[in-house]
């Protein structure tokens, strides 16, 4: 997410996505359940309600994307239960996670708040790539690159072509940094394209 974009684009203009009553498997941290969280979501996207071109995360579905499962007709019901089992032994002596939201990162089709320090997240990434390559009956995953995964929180997606200048000038590269101590990963379907927020969490799992 660096260099800082020149141009922002509209994400869903050649994005293919599921249709209708199709899903998308994710492991999420759902993010509303800490108020520090949605603070720091409603303060960039104060500033950028500024500005045309954007599709705001809503309040009740601010989250940090852990990791992508697949197409949700990719498993059944019993495999997604099994996925919450192996993460749930696999997260058994993790701790709540102590982050903290403030930095502000720029894509071409979002900006979005780093959740940090990443090195704290790490067992979380890993319980969820282990407990799904176990309920789908593949090998477990090898340990990743440290650069493969970039913790955040997407407070509002691009929907046009615009300057990104102007946006980062108004936004700046931080909010007021706010702390929260995360203490569950969840299993969540995203029922139909993104914009939707037809969201079904079908599991949690508690730190």
């Amino acid at each position: 997410m660096s260099p800082l974009p020149t141009q922002l684009r509209d994400r869903w203009l050649n994005r293919s996505e599921p249709a209708v009553g199709s899903g998308t498997l994710y492991w999420h941290v759902l993010l509303a359940r800490y108020p520090e969280a949605w603070q720091a979501a409603a303060a960039a996207q104060a500033a950028l309600a500024n500005f045309p071109g954007f599709h705001m995360t809503p309040p009740s579905w601010i989250h940090m994307t852990v990791f992508l499962a697949g197409p949700a007709d990719g498993f059944t019901r019993e495999q997604m239960a099994e996925m919450v089992k192996v993460a749930a032994e696999e997260l058994r002596e993790t701790k709540p996670i102590e982050v903290d939201l403030g930095r502000v990162l720029y894509h071409p089709e979002a900006v979005m708040l780093a959740v940090e320090p990443v090195d704290k997240l790490r067992p979380i990434r890993a319980a969820a790539r282990r407990a799904t390559a176990v309920a789908i009956g593949e090998e477990p995953p090898s340990e990743e690159p440290t650069s493969a995964w970039t913790p955040h929180m997407t407070v509002s997606y691009s929907t046009a072509d615009q300057p990104a200048g102007p946006v980062i000038a108004a936004l700046g590269r931080s909010v007021p940094t706010r702390r929260i101590a995360i203490d569950a990963l969840n299993l969540v379907v995203q029922w139909g394209p993104e914009r939707l927020w037809d969201w079904e969490t079908v599991g949690t799992v508690e730190l």
